[in-house]
């Protein structure tokens, strides 16, 4: 009975670990006429990615290149 509730505990603490926010992505809404809206996240390698899919760009580089085009991100 006891190794069954240590193994109950040690799943549920897993759990909870594995459910921590991750820290290192941060995210922007953007939005253009010609678009729907859309999210561009930072990633922890400094890149973009929309829809989680890296852009291999840096992201303030991604994000001024949303803006020259017209499109409106931030707040």
């Amino acid at each position: 009975m006891k190794k069954g509730f240590l193994f109950i505990a040690i799943i549920c603490c897993l759990s909870i670990y594995s459910c921590k926010k991750d820290d290192g992505i941060s995210c922007t809404s953007c939005s253009s006429s010609e678009t729907a809206d859309f999210q561009v996240c930072k990633e922890r390698n400094g890149n973009a990615s929309v829809n989680g899919q890296d852009t291999g760009t840096e992201y303030s580089t991604y994000i001024s290149g949303l803006e020259q085009a017209g499109a409106s991100c931030g707040g």
